[in-house]
């Protein structure tokens, strides 16, 4: 696995593409793996489905970390899950805006090719 950090912030997406993927990427954000499958050769899609994948491992590493945290991370562990959602819509928005912004925090992490 190659983690690189992006160096361009929002690259601009191809008006066909987005046209063609804006539901491969939404669907990204709820199943990382569905534009992999279906829309490998779109720009767009694979942006999302990198966003939704880094979304996913987030999720994952924050509930595991404050989950086995005691009291302190169990207090914690609701206002990470309440930014998660939070993340989650914003990127669903931005796909279907047809927009490439990146997730505050995690998004200039590049996991796919």
């Amino acid at each position: 696995m190659n983690l690189n950090i992006d160096p361009v912030v929002n690259p601009q997406p191809d008006p066909n593409d987005v046209q063609t993927n804006k539901t491969m990427g939404i669907l990204a954000y709820i199943l990382f793996f569905l534009p992999l499958l279906a829309a490998r050769d779109s720009q767009f899609a694979m942006y999302h489905a990198n966003q939704g994948l880094l979304l996913l491992l987030t999720a994952v590493a924050a509930n595991f970390v404050l989950g086995i945290i005691p009291i302190l991370g169990w207090i914690l562990l609701p206002f990470a899950n309440i930014a998660i959602f939070i993340l989650l819509i914003l990127g669903i928005v931005n796909a279907a805006n047809g927009q490439m912004k990146q997730l505050p925090l995690i998004g200039n992490i590049s996991l796919l090719k």
